[in-house]
């Protein structure tokens, strides 16, 4: 592995904070674009499963993205919902393990992550919803992604709900932060084969690890029912944020954003594009294409890492 690895784009701006001190982190000048594994390649193996993560690796991915809830026991796994019903067989495991809730206007039975030990999750299948040849992989957790991942891609964890968890006691960010520095891993530079970048819809998070790793760049989620982003809006997203990632529909409806957000020295990073969901576009290649070179996003989320175009 190289000592300056292609996927160290959106963490070279770092190192201005590291000699430039309060002032903000710049966006990377280079011309090449980055590729998202948006929950490991998951177009082609169940999400969130180290199958779906070395395959992510093997497509070429620059950075591997990690959904991250927390067990019971206090445990980071990597998991999209809050809940496991969706993408493993909890149901049938753990019967009578769920809880009530209603959503949309419908009470459903939802077997929430929290209220489960690891060693609980470990029990559940999280393949074979997928296809038979993924029957037994498991839900993962963080630090056994960060095993497979290191040295060979980036790290893009998001702290999902962390707002939820601490009305239950739970420190969401603070183990985020406490894992990457037991990994070596919650400082940027220019020598690191493993860069991080963190990841949330949540902004009193960021602004944590802002605070507490100020050298890791972090991205502020937001979502497609978002009115327009104004200038106003930008520059305090600026001062907890080094990059946005809007859902592509927010890029399409106010393509000068990038723009906008550019000249604030954030990166632009839209989600998500998959082969399944191309709009007016002929295939996920060029729909990418258009986002990434006639648009100018820097990087871009994708469940299809085998089609990210490096080339306009």
């Amino acid at each position: 592995m190289s000592t300056w690895p292609k996927h160290r784009l959106l963490c070279l701006s770092t190192c201005a904070i590291l000699v430039l001190g309060s002032l903000p982190l710049a966006r990377a000048q280079l011309n090449e674009k980055q590729l998202i594994a948006h929950r490991g390649a998951s177009a082609y193996a169940p999400e969130h499963t180290l199958a779906a993560y070395r395959l992510a690796i093997e497509q070429g991915a620059d950075y591997v993205e990690q959904d991250l809830g927390v067990t019971r026991d206090g445990v980071l796994v990597c998991l999209h919902d809050d809940s496991l019903e969706r993408t493993t067989n909890v149901r049938d495991i753990f019967p009578g393990r769920f809880v009530e809730e209603q959503i949309n206007g419908r009470m459903r039975q939802r077997w929430r992550v929290r209220d489960l030990t690891l060693s609980e999750v470990k029990q559940l299948d999280a393949g074979s919803w997928f296809g038979v040849e993924f029957v037994g992989a498991q839900v993962p957790t963080w630090q056994e992604a960060i095993d497979l991942i290191r040295g060979d891609a980036g790290l893009f964890p998001e702290l999902k709900a962390p707002a939820e968890y601490e009305a239950l006691g739970i420190d969401m960010p603070g183990l985020v932060i406490d894992t990457l520095r037991r990994n070596g891993l919650e400082t940027a530079g220019p020598n690191t084969d493993t860069p991080v970048i963190l990841q949330s819809f949540d902004e009193a998070s960021l602004r944590r690890l802002a605070d507490e790793l100020p050298t890791l760049p972090r991205v502020f989620l937001f979502g497609s029912q978002r009115p327009r982003i104004t200038d106003a809006r930008l520059k305090e997203i600026a001062t907890f944020a080094t990059g946005i990632g809007p859902a592509k529909a927010i890029v399409n409806a106010q393509p000068d954003l990038v723009t906008r957000a550019h000249a604030l020295g954030l990166t632009v990073t839209p989600y998500t594009f998959r082969s399944i969901e191309t709009g007016r576009f002929d295939n996920v290649q060029e729909e990418m294409r258009h986002f990434l070179f006639t648009l100018g996003v820097d990087a871009l989320f994708t469940d299809n890492p085998d089609r990210f175009p490096r080339q306009p």
